[in-house]
């Protein structure tokens, strides 16, 4: 960041340096003009020399000012970094709003979106489909085959700081343009129609407008000939002009957006990798010899033609040259030609920038290592477990073991103690390994897993539910997914706490039963002593275990280190005398 801080401080130091030099020359033009033209002390030619010198400084200054926007986004990309590493990242990236689903079985519950989410943490995508593609990934556990993939890809990916630093020189504002389904559908569309032989007929007809045009001056053709090229082209624009509207029309600001995304295209086409799926992406981009950005050149020069016709000073040349009708044919052939495969290079670009968001975490967390990704389960194998929002420095690690010696971890413990913590740290670890990123772990070994949890339910006046509702209906479609087949990793906090003790403890067997009958392993935490009791119906499947809290110097401590067991004391008189409720 040094260098990109000291590049921009010069950048600045010098353009205010020329700015006021040319502000000076601007002054001494003035000069020189009155004392030439006012009172011809001097000839008038002297003007040029300031002129020429006010032109040059103010190619100069135009210059400088790209180079400080490109020092300012280094110096931003950096301290970006740095905030990431140094945990200061939190409200100072894309939160990914837009993706966010209440609906979603474990989204709003691990905290996948929004400030300080998880997908904060990641992203460093660039454009709509980076950021789309990562949400994918952290909503929907991969198969196991393409996570590995992803795996190594992200890997190779690790030490590319220049590469990833020049995607994110190339400016913030691609982000916001780009929008990836626009642009996709805008390629799939049907053909525009034009008759046959539209496009020969146009450049036959200009042609023989130039002719005739030319061999009227040279006094070889009278001018009703020129007359009537000239109404054969009116009769010929008025056939295609509905066609040629809606080509204008519906290209402008994908031929726009299709530019800026070229950039990324092109460095990536630039590149040579070793892992099997950058080289498919790369492999992705290449269309019969060529490449996707050098074919989307090719449409930004034609709709730079065709926008030239709108100078007013060209436009009565445009209209005898059928031009606007000719380079219209030709951007509605190019996106014939072109445009299916339109949503297979913005979803190259998609996975490229989600591949570097995740080797970037990787770099920036030196100790995160890759999970082991196996093929039989259920199983979730956690050695130093963390949770992966929490600075490592702060985060308490434990180990996990949930498919080999039990299936159910029953989590007691007093309030504040760590145990909603401790499943979201579970859960957000699942999401990255089977994301193909990084996992805050010393080691884990986890089988492929759906997750559902339910540890955020609320209540609902829009929907007319009651919290208690809504966590039914949670704990439905967690069941439904083990009832489907899927390998699941449920993680349920504070059990069916909205209801009374003797319904609880009914309903919570019941459901972690059949969850746990179904070969479904998971975490269930619980304020309710008499739900531990749970474990012991379950033939071996559960265990119980706890967090503990002390008093020490008045205050409640907790040290967030999980034990065997049943926890044997409460806070909740403490923490209610410490906030005044009660008497001390």
């Amino acid at each position: 960041m040094k260098q990109w801080s000291e590049r921009l401080e010069r950048a600045q130091r010098q353009y205010s340096q020329l700015g006021n030099a040319r502000l000076a020359t601007g002054i001494t033009a003035l000069a020189v003009a009155g004392v030439s033209i006012g009172v011809s002390i001097i000839p008038a030619w002297w003007l040029i020399a300031p002129l020429g010198v006010f032109v040059v400084l103010a190619v100069l200054l135009h210059r400088l000012d790209r180079e400080r926007e490109t020092a300012a986004r280094g110096v931003a990309y950096y301290e970006k970094a740095m905030g990431r590493i140094e945990d200061r990242w939190i409200g100072k990236g894309s939160q990914g709003e837009r993706f966010r689903d209440s609906k979603h079985i474990y989204a709003d519950d691990l905290d996948l979106f929004g400030r300080g989410s998880l997908f904060e943490l990641l992203s460093t995508a660039r454009t709509g489909a980076g950021e789309r593609t990562l949400a994918e990934w952290l909503l929907t556990p991969g198969e196991r085959d393409e996570v590995a993939a992803r795996q190594e890809a992200v890997l190779e990916l690790t030490p590319r700081i220049d590469l990833r630093e020049e995607i994110a020189l190339m400016g913030e504002d691609i982000r916001a343009a780009v929008d990836a389904r626009v642009l996709a559908k805008w390629g799939a569309q049907p053909p525009i129609p034009f008759f046959k032989g539209a496009r020969l007929m146009a450049a036959v007809l200009a042609l023989a407008a130039v002719v005739t045009l030319g061999g009227f001056f040279a006094q070889r053709f009278p001018a009703a000939v020129f007359l009537v090229v000239v109404l054969a082209e009116m009769i010929f624009s008025f056939v295609v002009r509905p066609g040629v509207s809606e080509v204008k029309e519906a290209v402008s600001a994908p031929a726009h957006e299709l530019g800026m995304l070229a950039l990324l295209l092109g460095r990536l086409e630039g590149e040579k990798f070793t892992s099997a799926r950058l080289q498919g992406l790369v492999a992705q981009l290449q269309m019969e010899g060529t490449t996707a950005s050098h074919r989307i050149k090719r449409l930004t020069r034609l709709m730079e033609l065709l926008d030239s016709a709108e100078n007013m000073f060209f436009r009565p040349v445009a209209a005898m040259l059928l031009w606007v009708a000719q380079f219209a044919m030709a951007v509605e052939a190019w996106r014939t030609a072109n445009g299916p495969r339109i949503g297979t290079w913005i979803a190259a670009v998609g996975e490229f920038e989600a591949l570097c968001s995740l080797s970037t975490y990787a770099f920036e967390r030196p100790d995160a290592v890759f999970a082991q990704l196996e093929k039989d389960g259920p199983l979730f194998d956690a050695e130093a477990l963390r949770h992966p929002l929490i600075p490592a420095g702060v985060a308490i690690a434990n180990d996990v073991r949930l498919g080999k010696d039990a299936r159910l971890w029953i989590v007691s413990g007093s309030n504040m103690s760590g145990k909603s913590t401790l499943m979201r740290a579970v859960g957000l670890n699942a999401v990255l390994a089977w994301a193909g990123a990084p996992v805050a772990c010393a080691r884990l070994n986890i089988s492929p897993l759906r997750i559902g949890a339910s540890m955020s339910t609320h209540d609902s006046l829009a929907d007319n539910r009651s919290r208690f509702y809504a966590e039914i209906s949670r704990l439905r479609d967690v069941v439904e997914l083990a009832r489907g087949g899927h390998p699941t990793l449920f993680l349920l906090d504070e059990l069916l706490s909205g209801t009374n003790s003797h319904d609880r403890r009914i309903g919570a067997e019941a459901v972690v039963r059949g969850l746990v009958e179904r070969g479904a392993i998971g975490l269930v935490s619980t304020h309710d002593l008499a739900l531990a009791e749970i474990a012991s119906t379950l033939n071996g499947d559960a265990a119980n275990v706890h967090f503990e809290d002390h008093l020490e110097g008045g205050e409640i401590r907790f040290d967030y280190r999980l034990r065997q067991g049943v926890v044997t004391r409460s806070n909740a008189l403490e923490l209610m005398r410490a906030v005044g409720l009660l008497r001390k």
